[in-house]
């Protein structure tokens, strides 16, 4: 069974028990999937007690953006919607591991054409890191291409979007897989249901372009920054179907994911079919930053308790 939501989440800015978080079924957020969300990750450390929030401030940034594209009116100041996050950890004193989500959605009974009223929701649920994360996946490309700029926002998460991420991991999993890649209608690799995708050749990584329909994914910036910072190699590039079978190792991330291995494509081995070298030096990489056991990108970490300053650069 899922882990369960924590007791406690924030609606329109106050702290409210989970059962009694509400939203109308006839809101725009339930009739026509108007809304934008992010998921965000929050690491304990215990040598330091404190909770991390990871790269709070560009989450919110994004949310932001997304509620400007999606013309929901208002815009929430970021003040706003940070304190109402943090108020929610704090209110479930977590203390572990979690993942956070935020949800800014059109609120009224109103027609297709509406911006406002305009609500909010956030809530955490506790998770650890998951066995797909240290023993890798195996993932089919899907017969659904990812959705276009010019039909959808992809750049945004709106939650109206993610029926094509849906609609092509369900039928991964019908098939036996772990997960799914998706390719543009030009038929060039995209992301993944909830992912970003990234390969190995000849040492240097590889990942789609921003052209290639991909979520600007926060996650993605950060393992780029990670790759570059020990000398690594990164193309941002489009990529074709088949050149991904010739890789000498692949894996994507995303918040929800973090860095988890891809093992194979459609039943063929990428590289030896096990985590590779690069994959592990960056999985290792981003947990240190993650959780505060090195004193790289400080401004990253965002302490919920404040028992720790935030590491000094």
């Amino acid at each position: 069974m899922p882990t369960p939501t924590a007791a406690m989440m924030s609606l329109n800015g106050r702290v409210v028990p989970y059962d009694q978080c509400f939203v109308h079924a006839f809101s725009g957020a339930v009739k026509y999937g108007a809304g934008v969300f992010e998921g965000l990750r929050a690491y304990w450390n215990a040598e330091r007690n404190d909770l991390y929030v990871f790269r709070l401030d560009e989450h919110l940034e994004r949310l932001r953006y997304g509620m400007r594209v999606m013309r929901l009116d208002p815009v929430f100041e970021k003040a706003f919607m940070e304190d109402a996050l943090l108020a929610m950890v704090r209110a479930n004193g977590l203390r572990e591991n979690i993942h956070l989500r935020m949800i800014a959605f059109l609120d009224g009974d109103d027609e297709l054409a509406a911006t406002g009223p305009v609500g909010l929701v956030c809530g955490a649920v506790p998770r650890p890191r998951s066995k797909a994360v240290t023993e890798g996946v195996h993932v089919a490309v899907s017969t659904y291409a990812r959705l276009s700029d010019n039909a959808m926002p992809p750049r945004v998460k709106a939650t109206g979007n993610y029926i094509n991420n849906r609609a092509a991991e369900l039928e991964a999993r019908r098939n036996g897989y772990q997960g799914v890649l998706m390719l543009t209608d030009r038929g060039k690799v995209s992301e993944g249901s909830g992912a970003c995708f990234f390969m190995v050749r000849n040492g240097a990584l590889h990942t789609p372009d921003v052209s290639s329909d991909i979520l600007e994914s926060i996650t993605r910036e950060t393992v780029i920054t990670l790759a570059r910072d020990r000398g690594i190699v990164v193309h941002e590039r489009p990529i074709d179907r088949h050149e991904v079978y010739a890789a000498d190792e692949a894996f994507w991330c995303g918040s929800g994911y973090e860095v988890q291995p891809i093992l194979s494509l459609d039943r063929l081995a990428l590289g030896s079919g096990a985590p590779g070298a690069v994959t592990r030096a960056l999985q290792q990489a981003y947990f240190d930053v993650v959780e505060g056991r090195t004193e790289a990108h400080p401004a990253w970490r965002t302490p919920v308790w404040g028992n720790a300053a935030r590491v000094a650069a």
